[in-house]
């Protein structure tokens, strides 16, 4: 423990410069993969078929291990930021469609009518009551990809991506030396500590923006 603290104290900079990288890009993927995902799910939710399609293939992207993924995705997107944030969209996608599919679905077709009956038209319906009282569902899922990217991110060192995946990528490679043990550590540990902060952030953001009504 003394020799890991003497690591964190040392390399405080680049641990905090990682860091702040690392959370950095899982927010924008995750925040793009929302977009992304609740167009999708507004489009297929009302459609058994279309929804089922849409699942399948979020799922079929979500089963290829991310080694494999950012081999793919090297040759075409190159190394650095562009393959990482793209993996981490596609990897994020699922949760957060099924649970939008799930949530606007779960709305009661009575509230919808009702709103239309007093000359709400289909967009209006659609922002100032199916989302909202799908929002809870959403950011659920936004909880659980937000969750998996940071985990996945470290895997990107392997494309030259950013994060803290590189300080355990370059302990791992030193094995063997004082070092090594330390470096690897501190980023896996880092790595928990940020997902935890950052669950917790979006679990505020939640209770900030969630209807009382719905909340209570």
């Amino acid at each position: 423990m003394e020799t890991l603290w003497t690591y964190v104290v040392d390399h405080r900079t680049q641990l905090l410069t990682d860091s702040y990288l690392h959370v950095s890009a899982v927010v924008q993927s995750v925040v793009i993969a929302t977009v992304a995902a609740v167009l999708v799910g507004i489009v297929v939710h009302r459609s058994p078929w279309g929804s089922a399609l849409a699942t399948a293939a979020a799922s079929i992207i979500l089963t290829v291990p991310s080694f494999a993924l950012l081999g793919l995705l090297i040759p075409v997107l190159g190394l650095g930021v562009r393959p990482t944030i793209t993996a981490l969209v596609l990897y994020a996608l699922l949760p957060i469609l099924r649970n939008t599919i799930v949530g606007l679905a779960g709305v009661d077709p009575a509230v919808a009518d009702a709103a239309r009956g007093v000359g709400m038209n289909r967009l209006r319906v659609l922002t100032g009551i199916e989302l909202p009282l799908a929002w809870p569902a959403i950011l659920a899922g936004m909880r659980v990809s937000a969750m998996m990217s940071m985990g996945i991110l470290a895997m990107a060192a392997y494309a030259k991506g950013p994060g803290l995946g590189n300080i355990i990528f370059s302990g791992l490679a030193r094995l063997g030396s004082p070092t090594a043990v330390p470096m690897a550590l501190s980023g896996t540990v880092l790595i928990i500590v940020l997902a935890l902060l950052l669950d917790a952030v979006l679990a505020l953001i939640g209770r900030l923006t969630t209807p009382r009504g719905i909340r209570d």
